[in-house]
């Protein structure tokens, strides 16, 4: 299967979509795809494998991630993408990790995050992109404001996470 990337200065990021993840649970190895996908354990295998079974894309409704991989050493260390891509409406939800705190600080998810929205508004050809965060996650916030994206409104108990409702920040751009 050909994987479309993307290149920075220090970064890959290959194009994972909902045809990849066909490709892989219909025809490769539990193991094959733990290592393609940069699964480290069972638990995590078994969250990926979850979301594909109950279907990740809609007619109206769909996600284009990037892994982020190190160009020095060819590890994935993170992801950045959109999840929640609305077709009809040219805008897409944006959502970003890393792998490690190790790789915190070093200025990779705004290399990556920069060249992803490049993605989006040229080759998606989306109108609006939006970050919805929890207030207290105040680097997360940093990164997002320092890239363009400004605080329009508060979501009170907006997400379920660790058995709590928690509030979002919602901030497109």
């Amino acid at each position: 299967m050909h994987f479309q990337l993307l290149e920075t200065e220090n970064l890959l990021l290959r194009k994972i979509a909902p045809e990849v993840y066909h490709f892989l649970f219909n025809s490769q190895s539990d193991e094959e795809i733990k290592s393609f996908l940069g699964l480290e354990t069972d638990e995590q295998f078994a969250k990926e494998k979850d979301k594909f079974s109950k279907g990740m894309a809609t007619y109206n409704r769909s996600f284009v991630n990037f892994q982020i991989i190190d160009k020095k050493t060819s590890l994935i260390i993170g992801a950045c993408g959109f999840h929640t891509w609305y077709f009809e409406h040219n805008r897409a939800e944006i959502g970003y990790n890393l792998n490690s705190d190790d790789f915190k600080g070093k200025g990779i998810m705004s290399e990556a995050i920069k060249k992803v929205i490049q993605y989006g508004f040229e080759e998606m050809k989306l109108h609006r992109i939006e970050a919805l965060i929890s207030p207290n996650n105040e680097p997360s916030l940093r990164l997002v404001q320092k890239l363009g994206f400004v605080k329009e409104g508060h979501l009170r108990q907006h997400y379920f996470k660790n058995n709590v409702m928690e509030d979002s920040l919602f901030l497109p751009c």
